[in-house]
């Protein structure tokens, strides 16, 4: 059997976006599977739904940390860190984390620290940073290293104090990690 010119499509780009639209209303028109649904226990769908639950970056979240980052010691900077990476593999997105670096500790902030700080440190922390962790840079540290914020890496937020922005975390609801 010949089709008729007319019943064709004039070009390609007519014909995919009707394939597609046909594809689409057919796909609305099926029936979905109900039977498997109802055989769930209603705590199985609860439990599925908090599961399927997306939080998307910069969302508010139950979970909050905030670390105090305050040596230069090699090991001890390794140790915060991977209890951080621990902590975003077990939440993901639903975890809100704020390291506060003062003291010693500022220089994995400083563009060129004062004190040795590994490149591992170093990339560790702009990974993190990616990933949404928050960096805060004690001013007051800064001003003792005759410092600007200028000097900082471009990730990280100036705050007046460390010890302060502590204190105003918690205050918010953040967990207060220490070591």
């Amino acid at each position: 059997m010949l089709l008729n010119k007319s019943c064709l499509p004039r070009n390609f780009v007519d014909f995919s976006l009707t394939l597609l639209l046909i594809i689409v209303l057919s796909s609305a028109l099926l029936p979905t599977d109900t039977a498997h649904a109802a055989e769930e226990s209603p705590a199985a769908t609860q439990n599925n739904e908090a599961d399927d639950e997306l939080k998307f970056p910069g969302e508010d979240s139950n979970n909050k940390l905030v670390y105090q980052f305050n040596k230069s010691d090699e090991s001890y900077q390794l140790a915060v860190l991977n209890t951080i990476r621990n902590m975003l593999r077990k939440y993901g997105d639903d975890i809100k984390i704020v390291v506060s670096a003062m003291g010693p500790g500022i220089h994995i902030l400083l563009k060129e620290p004062g004190v040795p700080v590994i490149p591992a440190i170093r990339d560790q922390v702009k990974s993190l940073a990616f990933y949404g962790v928050e960096f805060h840079a004690c001013g007051n540290t800064l001003i003792t290293l005759h410092k600007e914020a200028k000097d900082i890496v471009d990730f990280a937020t100036v705050v007046e104090a460390g010890v302060a922005d502590l204190m105003e975390l918690q205050q918010q609801g953040y967990a207060y990690i220490s070591w």
